[in-house]
């Protein structure tokens, strides 16, 4: 065990499985006492079940660091509270926030049913909100510094995923979020940054094992050496990074977390501008516009595309 977190306490949301367990387990490995939330629900975040939360505890106490479970809904405003409650008590201080926990719903905006939004704007969104200002009235009160809020955004928000309209406006959201956060809560020592993550879970794309056993051996080599590089292990290091203390000359960031690539995203920015000296008229617009602000729209569409090749 390492010391990077040493006398931090730490709630990860959505640790019971997949990037949050893996976020939990290496802030526990580097020294920080760690709440393990998980409500422990489908991916359409049907049901609950308390072993997954029970069980990544239970790997962080077997390697001999300090963790203990909590099975709130983050999309409850009122139990959100005691997930915030139970770091206070459990060991006296709340240093780091980390707020992974979420759903999927997918459907095409012309399919997507109000039950289907609402529900993964609840986890997501509200959810951000729930613990965030939990966190932050206790941050206010202490002011002592060193605080940590990091949100998980999602290129699907970044990007705009044509089949994942409640998906995308979530995370999209939440990096708003992060970046008022990120404005209101400094001068109490905190910094608020997102991160948007690429790996293999069950709410990303796996092999079916059907399909794997169809593969040659040099095909099931290289889909092991993308499971490996695409592990929710690679998430981890750069979010204990921002959860340290070292961290606080960055705030209000978007970081990228993908595989073995770590990114800084820009934060929005105005490209053009067209300035009048009078009201505008339709026929102004209407040359103005596209003369101005095409050739950057398709200039940076140009670059996506490089980008992608």
């Amino acid at each position: 065990m390492a010391d990077r977190l040493k006398d931090r306490v730490a709630i990860v949301t959505g640790a019971g499985r997949g990037i949050g367990a893996s976020i939990a387990k290496l802030m526990a490995a580097e020294g920080a006492a760690v709440v393990v939330n998980d409500l422990g629900g489908s991916v359409d975040g049907e049901g609950a079940d308390d072993a997954p939360a029970r069980e990544v505890v239970r790997e962080i106490e077997a390697a001999g660091g300090t963790a203990v479970a909590n099975f709130d809904d983050v999309s409850d405003y009122d139990a959100s509270e005691q997930i915030i409650r139970t770091a206070l008590n459990e060991y006296g201080q709340l240093d780091i926030l980390c707020n992974v926990a979420g759903i999927l719903r997918d459907r095409m905006i012309f399919n997507m049913t109000e039950a289907e939004w609402d529900a993964v704007i609840a986890v997501h969104l509200k959810g951000t909100f729930n613990t965030s200002k939990y966190a932050s009235i206790y941050w206010r009160s202490e002011r002592k510094g060193d605080y940590r809020l990091i949100n998980f955004t999602s290129v699907s928000g970044l990007s705009g995923s044509p089949g994942q309209p409640n998906y995308a406006a979530a995370k999209l959201g939440i990096v708003g979020l992060t970046y008022s956060c990120a404005n209101a809560l400094g001068r109490y020592g905190v910094t608020s940054n997102a991160i948007s993550p690429g790996a293999a879970t069950r709410m990303g794309d796996t092999i079916p094992p059907d399909r794997r056993r169809q593969l040659d051996a040099a095909q099931q080599r290289a889909a092991e050496d993308r499971a490996r590089e695409m592990s929710p292990d690679n998430v981890a290091p750069p979010v204990v990074y921002l959860a340290s203390t070292e961290s606080g000359w960055i705030n209000g960031q978007v970081i990228g977390a993908s595989g073995y690539q770590v990114s800084l995203f820009n934060t929005p920015e105005m490209i053009r501008q067209i300035q009048g000296r009078e009201p505008w008229t339709v026929d102004d617009m209407f040359q103005r516009m596209p003369a101005v602000f095409r050739p950057a729209i398709e200039g940076l569409n140009f670059y996506q595309r490089a980008q992608q090749s």
